[in-house]
């Protein structure tokens, strides 16, 4: 009780009213009235564990019935089982899951300035995310891709002998949605125009360059610009009746656009092929030189044994290539006049209008730019594959090809890198568990929208600068603002 005696100065007692507080204060030490002691609350993990439990209790009412029983088609009716296995497994990822998300990524609501676990892990002791940290280097970071790049046929040739056709084939898969993450990105990253049916440009590059070797015998690289030229006129035939759409409209009418485009290759038999598709699409030369057996041939003349992994690495160093010269014209235009268009017009469309920007140019530019990359990337899909048909440019592609590029964030070339490289690289991971890819692709994609809801790296530079150099926030950027 002494320190209770000692807890009010002499001047605290002498002032009037103070006596007062200060016998309040020393009831409350004891218990007593007007206080009441404070309930007693559930310790972070406590709290974490209860509410885990909660998650996991809810899922197993949700999946006994389409995961724990199965129903297959049988003589004479259906046929009834079970797989208390997967039902157990579901629960568990449930679990363990809602556990980390309140442990790494919760904000209590009662705390308004503390920060998630997994957030302060990748922030700096200044405060500053791991993501601007990262776009401060992209240069350095992408100088060290490129090399990256470059070697990776070399080191998988020579590390991995057996699985080498596997790897560099998944290497061109990655490097193809790059080029088609970076084409879509000039539409919906740049000037901010939700396109939601960009497998159409895909599609017509690619049944261009088909169509120029079935009927008139040409070559990948004689027909090459012929496709890009084309999906760009087909980006123009977009734009003009979309000028006036914005939002929701516009994906709508892009989703439409899309899907025609897939409708008329699949019923248009006897031009397309229909279901059938093309095949015998001819594989690229290196200088009038085919990659085959023979003397005659590259492999022969270099004096090197014909080998197939051989082959998907001049694919690979094809659509690196491609994928190169994409990212550079789209870092140049950035820096031109044009590429401001297109930032102006995806902050505020009516200030770019008070500009005197024009924004149906803007916006035609914007589509044909972007869907000339489609038709560059389409055509070199279909000297890949060698056969092509309407199945292989669905919805599920556009949707994947806007996921990289919001996933890595609106306007970073480096974020879609990154995302391509995910998402791409984790459906290869996961192609043994065909039943829950699309689960758990859906799932990553919450996690991602929780944690980074503006994508992996949300900063970008200005293309024009006042005085100083400086990084902009995605947040600042949504809004319209700047430094």
């Amino acid at each position: 009780m002494s320190n209770i005696n000692q807890a009010g100065s002499a001047d605290e007692q002498q002032a009037p009213g103070a006596l007062v507080e200060w016998e309040q204060r020393v009831a409350g030490y004891a218990g007593e009235p007007p206080f009441v002691e404070e309930p007693q609350r559930l310790s972070a993990i406590a709290a974490a564990l209860k509410d885990a439990a909660i998650a996991a209790a809810i899922a197993a009412a949700l999946f006994l019935f389409f995961i724990g029983f199965r129903t297959d088609i049988a003589i004479g009716g259906l046929d009834l089982s079970t797989r208390w296995q997967a039902f157990g497994t579901a629960i568990v990822v449930v679990f363990v899951g809602r556990l980390l998300f309140r442990i790494l990524l919760w904000r209590p609501a009662t705390k308004a300035g503390t920060r998630p676990l997994l957030l302060r892990a990748f922030g700096s002791g200044e405060g500053t995310p791991l993501s601007e940290h990262f776009a401060r280097h992209s240069k350095s970071v992408g100088v060290v891709a490129l090399v990256a790049a470059v070697l990776y046929p070399v080191i998988i040739l020579a590390l991995f002998p057996m699985k080498d056709k596997q790897f560099i084939d998944l290497g061109v898969l990655v490097l193809t949605y790059i080029m088609l993450g970076w084409g879509l990105n000039i539409v919906v990253g740049l000037a901010g125009l939700l396109d939601l049916g960009y497998v159409a440009f895909y599609a017509v590059g690619a049944y261009s360059f088909a169509l120029f070797a079935q009927f008139f015998e040409v070559g990948f690289w004689f027909a090459l610009p012929i496709a890009g030229i084309l999906a760009a006129c087909w980006g123009l035939i977009l734009g003009f009746p979309v000028l006036r759409l914005r939002g929701d409209y516009l994906a709508i009418v892009t989703l439409a656009f899309g899907e025609i485009i897939r409708v008329v290759l699949l019923n248009w038999y006897t031009f397309t092929g229909g279901p059938n598709g093309i095949s015998g699409i001819p594989d690229p030369t290196f200088f009038g030189l085919e990659f085959k057996r023979g003397a005659e041939n590259l492999p022969g003349l270099l004096g090197i044994g014909y080998d197939s992994a051989y082959k998907q690495a001049y694919f690979f160093y094809i659509i690196l290539a491609l994928a190169m010269i994409t990212n550079l014209v789209t870092l140049r235009l950035r820096k031109l006049p044009l590429g401001r268009a297109w930032e102006a017009l995806r902050e505020d469309e009516i200030a770019c209008r008070s500009l005197g920007i024009n924004t149906t140019n803007t916006k035609l530019t914007a589509f044909a730019i972007g869907a000339m990359f489609g038709g560059f990337a389409g055509a070199f899909f279909a000297t890949r594959q060698g056969f092509i048909s309407p199945e292989s440019f669905t919805f599920m592609e556009s949707a994947l090809i806007l996921a990289i590029v919001v996933l890595g964030g609106l306007g970073s070339q480096m974020g879609v890198v990154i995302a391509s490289i995910v998402m791409i690289g984790g459906f290869e991971l996961f192609r043994d568990f065909a039943e829950y890819r699309m689960l758990i692709f859906g799932l990553l994609m919450v996690i991602i929208m929780v944690w980074r809801p503006r994508g992996l790296i949300a900063t970008r530079e200005p293309s024009a600068i006042l005085k100083e150099r400086q990084t902009i926030s995605a947040d600042m950027v949504s809004q319209g603002e700047g430094h």
